[in-house]
């Protein structure tokens, strides 16, 4: 199976005709497409129904996805929600899907650091409240892990669940890109590969404690930082794990660690 993963595509009003090319060029290469949130700029149904004629490439495609936090500016997501999925796309919540006997977990997720640095429940209850939304999203990514019982399983998530994949970003702002709770899950259950996006100006390749891969794949990301770049990642789910497809292109992202897939 060939995965082709982007994130951030910051969909706005006038975003008509732009993001087609990028889907079309999807469209010639992959089985699946995984969607990991900031579909929409503002959250609005404009934005969601723009989005769905850029989309037109691809939507004889498995499509799955994550919102993300953009996607919740308007407090819209409902609706942003039920257009995308009325367009064909599956949107992931702490649900999980199995397409070709490959299973499916997301969540958005949320912040709130990594390791050590990570934002305890203490002090004021405006700060428990916060750690409280972080535990939610981790305990809906362990909930849909749980329901796999494929052997391959791909993750979907906005927030980064490992600090490898926000460095380059400003350091003062890591704990609002993702956290440690995140990854929890993941090694607690195992997966094949996991894609994020969300840290614009992060890395795009790193791996769990146990050493599952992680990437992001925020498209300003690629544009950024690899010339020529097609703006999204393309992998391959087989017999020895996940590769990275693109991993040969020499101004392409660099070649991610093959690992045999963790058991929860």
């Amino acid at each position: 199976m060939h995965i082709a993963a982007v994130g951030d595509l910051h969909c706005k009003k006038n975003s008509q005709g732009m993001l087609a090319p990028l889907f079309k060029s999807i469209s010639s290469c992959a089985d699946v497409v995984a969607l990991c949130g900031d579909l929409t700029d503002y959250g609005t149904a404009d934005e969601a129904n723009v989005l769905t004629k850029e989309l037109a490439p691809i939507l004889n495609l498995p499509v799955v996805a994550v919102l993300g936090n953009h996607d919740y500016e308007s407090d819209n997501q409902e609706e942003v929600k039920r257009i995308l999925t009325e367009s064909g796309i599956t949107i992931l919540d702490g649900e999980a899907v199995e397409i070709n006997g490959v299973g499916f977990a997301g969540a958005k997720g949320f912040a709130g650091g990594f390791g050590k640095a990570m934002l305890g429940a203490w002090g004021e209850q405006t700060i428990k409240h916060f750690v409280q939304e972080a535990l939610n999203e981790s305990l809906k990514l362990e909930a849909a892990l749980a329901r796999l019982r494929t052997q391959d399983k791909v993750v979907l998530l906005h927030y980064a669940p490992i600090v490898g994949t926000v460095l380059g970003e400003p350091p003062e702002i890591y704990s609002f890109l993702g956290t440690s709770r995140l990854e929890e899950p993941i090694n607690r259950h195992g997966a094949t590969i996991v894609f994020h996006g969300h840290a614009h100006s992060g890395s795009p390749h790193g791996q769990t404690s146990i050493g599952i891969p992680v990437h992001n794949v925020a498209h300003p990301l690629f544009k950024r930082r690899f010339e020529n770049h097609p703006g999204f990642g393309l992998f391959e789910i087989g017999e020895n794990g996940a590769s990275n497809k693109q991993a040969e292109e020499p101004k392409a992202l660099p070649a991610a660690p093959k690992v045999t897939p963790a058991v929860g």
